[in-house]
């Protein structure tokens, strides 16, 4: 495939599967197109599951100004993709961070969303999910060896995730860490870290009213029944500013739904069907 290059000269990892309508997923926060991929397997032959990581995660270069590193840099980058592939609109899916991703180019590029799924996260986040993303971001993992790692995620996730089994989290693990028979590493830039917690002493901007702008945007939401991150009471608000808003809670799920549970799957499915 050819390379897509953004305008301050990254490259970024991006993949494309499949054939029909367009679902172009957006990672979360520390999280590469490795995310997708359960996804990609159970749409198969049904959707065009197209996934990009964004700078700085996964095998996408790394900015040289960790400052990039913001919600509407990263939209940018998602609408000249979108021209880079001669794609003028597509159903967007964004996990978390990606959520985010979506409300900016909902409010700025209405015109390029066919619609938006948001993966646990919404304009108001739970402290105790926030709380714990600050803590680990940017830092190098504790653990050593895959096994270390894997015995790591389970004491942090399981109770969230139980029906996971050990050959599922060894394939997290991997995924969502660089590991070698040396070492641990993270899979993105630490300067993803540093950004956060730069951003986080300013102004928290009003999410809400962004969450507004996407009112002639078609919705849906998904929700993990264990999530950390996304509370019930924000979920609750947001079905209450958008009765349209096609809506799932994920059982045996926190912080994020995988995409290829039988609720997931579904919804998809409902907000494809009015793109």
């Amino acid at each position: 495939m050819k390379p897509f290059v953004t305008h301050d000269g990254l490259t970024l990892d991006y993949r494309i599967e499949g054939t029909g309508k367009p679902l172009l997923c957006l990672p979360g926060l520390t999280r590469s197109l490795d995310d997708f991929d359960e996804l990609a397997d159970a749409m198969s032959g049904e959707a065009q599951v197209i996934r990009v990581s964004m700078r700085g995660r996964g095998g996408s270069d790394w900015a040289t100004d960790y400052t990039s590193y913001n919600i509407v840099q990263e939209a940018r980058d998602v609408v000249d993709f979108m021209d880079f592939l001669g794609l003028t609109k597509a159903t967007l899916i964004g996990t978390s961070r990606g959520g985010f991703n979506g409300m900016v180019l909902a409010a700025t590029a209405p015109e390029r969303l066919a619609g938006v799924l948001l993966n646990d996260i919404g304009p108001e986040l739970a402290t105790a999910g926030i709380d714990k993303i600050m803590d680990y971001v940017g830092k190098r993992p504790v653990a050593r060896t895959l096994g270390a790692l894997v015995a790591g995620l389970k004491a942090d996730m399981a109770a969230d995730f139980p029906d996971l089994s050990d050959e599922k989290w060894g394939q997290l693990a991997r995924r969502w860490f660089r590991v070698s028979k040396s070492a641990v590493e993270l899979n993105y830039d630490p300067g993803i870290g540093k950004a956060m917690h730069e951003q986080s002493k300013g102004e928290t901007p009003d999410l809400w009213g962004l969450f507004d702008l996407m009112a002639n945007t078609p919705l849906a939401l998904l929700r993990g029944a264990n999530s950390d991150l996304l509370s019930v009471e924000t979920a609750t608000q947001m079905q209450a500013r958008r009765p349209d808003m096609i809506f799932a809670e994920v059982p045996n799920r926190g912080h994020i739904p995988l995409l290829d549970e039988a609720e997931s799957l579904d919804t998809i499915r409902k907000l494809l069907d009015l793109a």
